[in-house]
Parts: structure tokens; C-alpha cells; sequence
């Protein structure tokens, strides 16, 4: 080490030092081997690691990915089949029994008794009331002794009839006399036929103080208590029949074009939930209902279970076209790529694109007839926008 590049003595270090001393003394400095020493170590660590260390293991072959396999629920898919396509036209309205008799009495008098209050079922003829008779009998028995007073004159009145037309043709009456004769005999004859007809009204209005149900059904309102005095005309009774109910609906004044007489309908009441009646349109009026665009259509209905109650609400189904054997497919089933409409049909584990040329839509249930697939095919139905042609599948109950 040359004095040039000497650390003074203050910076040296303890070896530094010593080795300053040594080649002062004229000997050789000390050497520093504690880095061999390490580097020593560091090689023969690593010989040893190399020779200890075990053998790498043998390459892993890596298993191509199995393909992902769809769940389609039975619900999801639809099989083809032949069926009927109706185009319908939805009315609403309500329910009043075709058949309803508002009994009036055909004659007057105080009421002695009443036999049937509402919800009571009765029959064609049955007694419903009866009109006290005393007066309506005195009445029928004036009438029919001045019917038999002016019967008596006239047989009188015929038989001098007689005897003057036979003295006329003798020569031994004046033809004035005759004349007279034959008057006096016509008006007998003219007030004895009036008479009678007194009798029969009589005779009517005593039958008619016994008030009978004129139609089969049930009873729906009463306005007359026993005790009570009516007069002829008087509201007494409302008789309903049941049997059948008329539907009295309303449709759309654009979809009404479509309807006619005797075109099926189904109907749904409100409450009977899950229950469909079968009905009939009977009439269609020509002219919208004042302030609406709806037009009145009214439709039978057999209700012989006896279900049905006036005054219910309903929703009808008028079919207005049908087709049957047809080749159809939920809207939701169809699918639109480049190449145009196609639908995923179930192949064997894989879905598959097929190919069909989309027809008339119908309203009634979504269903759009189609071309391009046969009976027997099964499809997917549901909108489900994961599942492409070549995915693979299985099907499991719902």
C-alpha cells in the first residue's frame, strides 16, 4: 500500500492497522479468507443439493374438458301433435236468467194469504195467492142472471119473430110490423152476446183471484203481503228460470265484425274459478252502446247444474275461426338467426337447429302454426337464451 493512498490513521481500521505495522516491520499484510470461506460453503452446498435432490416427477397428461350438459325441465319442452287453433274475440258482461216472469194480479180485492217468499223453487200452476172471491162471486152472479133475464127475452122476442114472419107471408101483417120485429130481435141478440162475455170476464177475474206461478223456477222478489188490497195490474211476484242464463256480454266494435250468430263460446263466472260453460251467440246488436265503442252481444248459456246465479260477472271466448290438425308451436319457441327461423328440437342428448317457416299466428293460447316440423318432435318452448344448436342435454321431471 503506497503512502498515497493511506487512510490517515484516525479512519483506519483495526486490521487496516495491523497490516500498516506488519509492512512497517517489512512483512507481508494479512490476507482477508473469511469471503473464500463463504464461497467455500456456498459451492459445496450446492454440490450437495444437486446430488440429493429427487427426481422430478413424470409429466401429467391433462384431460380435455367434458362438455357441459344442459337441464331442460318437461315444462321447458313441447311435444308436436295435431290440434285444433281457434281465433277468438274476448267479451265481458253479465249473467241474468233467460227466462223471468213479473207476476201481476189479474184481479183486484184484499189478499188472504201468500204461500212462497223469495229463493223458493216452484212449479208451472202452483198457488202462489189467493184474492179474497166474495166480491168477484157476487159480480159473476149479477152478471149471469141479467145474461139469463136477457136470454129469456130474447127467446120471447124470437118467437114472435116467428109468427110475424108467418102472418107476413099470409098477408095479414104490414111489413113495418115485420121490420120492427126482426130489430127488436137483432138487439136482443147483440146484448145477450155482450152478456156473455160479461160472464166469461167475470168468471175470469174469479179464476184469476188464484194467483199461479206461470213458469217453472225460482222466486227472486215479492212486493204483496197478506191483509194487503191490489188492484188489478199489480206487481206481485218475479219468477226466474234458471235453466238457461243469458249471457249479456260486450265486445271490442272493431272484433265484433267478426261475429255471428251461432258461433261457440266459453265462459268463465267470477267465483267459479276453474269451471267453463259452454254457450252459443243468439243475437248481435248492430250499433254500438251509446257513449262506449262496445257493441252488445248476447249469448245462451245451459246452466242445468243450476252453478250459474243472475247477476253474475263473466268473461267469454267467442270462437270465431278454427283449424283443425294443425302444426303449431308456442310463440316462445321461435328463434331468429341469419340464415331466418329455425326452432331447437331434442336429438338425443343434443340440441339440434331446425329449420321452419313460421305461418298464422293465433291469438287463443300463443300459438303460431308452422312448417317444417312432424308429430312426435319435441322442442324447446321455453324462452331460454343459453341454449344453442350442438349444446348437450338431458331432460328432468319438473
Amino acid at each position: 500500500m503506497t503512502t498515497a493512498h493511506e487512510k490517515p490513521e484516525w479512519a483506519q481500521s483495526k486490521r487496516e492497522k495491523e497490516n500498516a505495522r506488519r509492512v512497517a516491520e517489512g512483512l507481508k499484510p494479512k490476507r482477508r479468507i473469511g469471503p473464500w470461506i463463504v464461497l467455500g460453503l456456498i459451492v459445496v452446498g450446492g454440490i450437495v443439493f444437486f446430488v440429493t435432490r429427487p427426481p422430478a416427477p413424470a409429466p401429467v397428461e391433462v384431460a380435455e374438458a367434458a362438455p357441459v350438459v344442459r337441464q331442460l325441465l318437461t315444462s321447458e319442452t313441447t311435444e308436436i301433435a295435431p290440434q285444433t287453433l281457434r281465433q277468438t274475440v274476448r267479451v265481458t258482461g253479465t249473467l241474468v236468467p233467460s227466462k223471468q216472469s213479473v207476476v201481476a194480479a189479474q184481479a183486484g180485492g184484499r189478499v188472504l194469504s201468500v204461500a212462497v217468499r223469495p229463493g223458493n223453487n216452484v212449479k208451472e200452476g202452483q198457488v202462489l195467492v189467493e184474492i179474497d172471491q166474495a166480491n168477484l162471486a157476487l159480480q159473476l152472479a149479477q152478471q149471469r142472471a141479467t145474461a139469463d133475464a136477457t136470454r129469456a127475452q130474447l127467446f120471447s122476442s124470437q118467437q114472435q119473430l116467428e109468427r110475424t114472419e108467418e102472418l107476413a107471408r099470409q098477408g095479414l101483417t104490414s111489413p113495418s110490423a115485420l121490420e120492427q120485429a126482426r130489430s127488436a130481435t137483432a138487439a136482443l141478440e147483440a146484448n145477450m152476446t155482450a152478456l156473455e162475455s160479461a160472464v166469461s170476464v167475470a168468471e175470469l177475474a174469479l179464476s184469476n183471484a188464484t194467483v199461479r206461478a206461470p213458469i217453472d223456477g225460482v222466486v227472486s222478489e215479492r212486493s204483496v203481503e197478506a191483509g194487503q188490497t191490489i188492484a188489478a195490474g199489480t206487481a206481485l211476484f218475479t219468477v226466474v228460470n234458471l235453466d238457461e242464463m243469458e249471457f249479456q256480454a260486450s265486445g271490442s266494435v272493431n272484433s265484433s265484425a267478426a261475429v255471428a250468430p251461432g258461433q261457440a263460446v266459453e265462459v268463465t263466472a267470477t267465483g267459479l274459478d276453474g269451471q267453463t260453460f259452454e254457450g252459443e251467440v243468439t243475437r248481435v246488436n248492430p250499433v254500438a252502446a251509446s257513449g262506449t265503442r262496445t257493441i252488445p252481444i248476447y249469448v245462451l248459456i245451459d246452466n242445468e247444474a243450476g252453478l250459474l246465479r243472475g247477476g253474475m260477472f263473466a268473461t267469454g271466448q267467442i270462437t270465431v275461426t278454427e283449424k283443425a290438425d294443425a302444426i303449431a308451436v308456442p310463440a316462445s319457441a321461435l328463434r331468429e338467426d341469419a340464415e331466418g327461423d329455425f326452432v331447437l328440437k331434442l336429438d338425443g342428448g343434443t340440441l339440434v337447429r331446425q329449420a321452419i317457416e313460421p305461418g298464422e299466428a293465433w291469438h287463443r293460447g300463443g300459438m303460431v302454426e308452422v312448417t317444417g316440423l312432424a308429430a312426435g318432435d319435441v322442442i324447446v318452448s321455453a324462452p331460454l337464451a343459453e341454449l344453442t344448436a350442438g349444446s348437450a342435454y338431458e331432460t328432468v321431471e319438473d
